[in-house]
């Protein structure tokens, strides 16, 4: 979900006026001048909720007089949702226990004393949390060099995202790689975290490398296009009714 590198004229114009949310038999839908919108692949723009279908919807009545795909974020997910993700919901378990595998949560720095001190305090809730939330019971590593979590963990995380129906999967294997971490996407689906402390619960080390040497333009500008894709997934969440536990 990168901004597109082409120039705004490569981009198609806006060939509608009115964008509307419409209720259906199984779901709401998106209308453009009263006709429903397709997906890449031309199935319709069917949405479980009315909040999730306004939350794509906003993002087209936002559109210019050139149509910006790369930053619209909710209609790619909702369309990789319906054309992929609803089809394929074990390989998509399958894909987030694997990122579970090599969770950014469970490898704590070596040094120097005082990251390390704030990774226990913030990472060492989480992994709390997973284990007591979702019986999932990660091992800490420290260093860089990777060890094998216990595969009845990944099991269940396998079994957790599996569980889920197609749109709230979705967010979770979107999240996951985003965060590196299987736990935080869980932990953001379920109302346990913010998505803004999700975030930043992910790149701990990043952020302290960036406090005591700085950050060039590129990086922060990649670091904040992150964000808006983590507090996307938020409201995405949000718009499901997805969470009910305590936000931190």
């Amino acid at each position: 979900m990168r901004p597109s590198t082409s120039s705004s004229n490569d981009r198609p114009r806006r060939f509608y006026k009115q964008v509307e949310v419409a209720p259906r038999e199984h779901g709401f839908i998106l209308l453009l001048d009263g006709r429903g919108a397709k997906t890449p692949a031309g199935a319709p723009l069917l949405f479980p909720t009315p909040a999730l279908a306004e939350l794509v919807a906003a993002e087209w009545d936002a559109q210019a007089e050139r149509i910006d795909l790369s930053a619209m974020p909710a209609n790619r997910l909702a369309s990789t949702v319906i054309d992929r993700t609803a089809s394929a919901g074990g390989a998509v378990a399958v894909e987030v226990a694997r990122y579970a595998g090599s969770d950014v949560l469970c490898y704590f720095a070596e040094a120097p004393a005082t990251l390390v001190e704030v990774q226990v305090a913030r990472w060492g809730p989480l992994l709390d949390w997973a284990r007591d939330a979702l019986g999932v019971e990660l091992h800490r590593v420290t260093g860089l060099v990777s060890q094998p979590q216990p595969p009845a963990a990944l099991a269940r995380v396998e079994a957790i995202v599996a569980g889920l129906e197609p749109f709230t999967q979705a967010g979770v294997a979107f999240t996951t790689p985003l965060f590196g971490s299987a736990i935080l996407a869980l932990a953001l689906q379920q109302g346990q975290l913010h998505a803004d402390a999700a975030f930043e619960l992910s790149r701990l080390e990043q952020a302290y490398q960036e406090a005591r040497w700085g950050v060039d333009a590129e990086s922060a500008e990649r670091t904040a296009h992150q964000q808006d894709e983590a507090r996307m997934v938020g409201r995405w969440f949000e718009a499901l009714g997805d969470g009910a536990g305590s936000l931190i």
